[in-house]
């Protein structure tokens, strides 16, 4: 892709802050061999997220989000219709932490429709959540408009018991599943990628499921996508765990689904630390941090090659500094340093997506929360 092998060209060649900074200045040369490539990326590989927090999402007396979540972000506003045609063809992946609570307004849905509320002892301190189908239908014509790539998150939670611990037992209930992306195929609506889950690989974040349980509903999911997309000549794919990479489980679940199942195995890195760090802006421009990533990629990969090689390594979600990003730091020009870096890592590891969490809301958005005007790492991708 062009535009990023100009931009990890820019920033190969540009002398580390570090080192600038430094009171002892050493010169020196660098020499680029622009004829060897390291890894191609294609026009597939950018990615944003549209996440579901609602407003009242806070951290550290902070809260970043205001209207961009699924449910209420304004999609007549004309800025952001034009960010994303101007990444043309932008993947968005929606999904996130709340996205294993989400019910879908379709079929014998059996309780009311309501939205993300406050609530204690809830997932995220949230209660469930409710996508209405005229809400799917806007979002859907938006899409299309915009000729955004489509990847859809669902809720791998539903029907699932808690135990004492985060984790979660039972078999996955796939019936609103099932209406949800019935409906979707009767509506034309062109998903591209289906995810199961988020962030329940490992221990989990607030919750986990084991990977072969994870694995056995994974099987189920494939064989409904199957036979719902049987007379269609464009078949989504189906991608997950959405989550954390732990080796154990990740190798557990591409043994348990085998072949032919997962088209993508996705995971999340938020690198950094926690948003609140009064140091953040040291890590981003700390060369040996940055680089302590690469072990993630290098044994997601070989994980791949042994277990899985019909599956494709996508980061899901990845925005630097964990808890809605860093305040006046991920959304300005110093945050770019730790996006090109991690940009060129997982290039070099044969990553097929990355999605940057997020488009729009938190303190880590490539657009402005309130005017949609972008940040500085949007223009990283242009």
């Amino acid at each position: 892709m062009g535009f990023f092998h100009l931009a990890l060209f820019v920033f190969l060649v540009s002398p580390p802050l570090s080192l600038v900074m430094s009171k002892d200045i050493e010169h020196g040369s660098l020499i680029v061999d622009g004829a060897r490539s390291v890894a191609d990326t294609d026009d597939n590989f950018i990615c944003a997220t549209i996440d579901w927090w609602p407003q009242d999402k806070c951290d550290y007396n902070n809260c970043p989000w205001g209207n961009t979540s699924i449910i209420n972000l304004d999609l007549s506003q004309p800025l952001l219709t034009k960010a994303i045609q101007g990444l043309k063809p932008l993947r968005i992946r929606i999904g996130g932490s709340l996205q294993d609570q989400v019910l879908y307004e379709v079929g014998n849905l059996k309780s009311p429709c309501q939205q993300f509320q406050k609530k204690n002892g809830g997932l995220f301190g949230f209660s469930k959540g409710c996508l209405q189908m005229k809400r799917w239908d806007e979002l859907n014509q938006f899409f299309n408009k915009t000729g955004a790539i489509v990847t859809f998150g669902l809720n791998a939670l539903n029907g699932r018991r808690k135990t004492k611990r985060a984790a979660w037992v039972g078999d996955w209930d796939i019936t609103n599943a099932h209406d949800f992306i019935s409906y979707t195929i009767s509506k034309g609506y062109q998903i591209d990628s289906w995810e199961f889950g988020n962030e329940l690989s490992g221990k989990g974040i607030g919750a986990n499921v084991g990977a072969a349980q994870y694995g056995k509903d994974l099987i189920k999911l494939k064989q409904i996508l199957n036979t719902m997309y049987h007379n269609y000549k464009f078949k989504p794919s189906l991608i997950a765990p959405g989550g954390f990479y732990d080796k154990n489980w990740f190798d557990k679940l591409l043994q348990v689904t085998g072949s032919g199942v997962l088209n993508a195995l996705t995971h999340h890195i938020y690198n950094l630390g926690p948003g609140s760090d009064v140091n953040l802006d040291s890590k981003i421009l700390d060369p040996e941090r940055l680089s302590n990533v690469e072990s993630v990629f290098s044994s997601m990969s070989e994980t791949i090659k042994k277990y899985g090689p019909w599956s494709a390594a996508w980061v899901g979600e990845a925005g630097g500094a964990y808890n809605s990003g860093g305040r006046d730091i991920s959304d300005t020009f110093v945050n770019s340093f730790w996006y090109l870096d991690e940009l060129g890592i997982a290039s070099k590891y044969n990553t097929k997506v990355y999605c940057r969490q997020s488009l729009i809301g938190g303190n880590y958005g490539l657009l402005n929360t309130t005017t949609f005007s972008p940040n500085p790492d949007y223009y990283r991708q242009v």
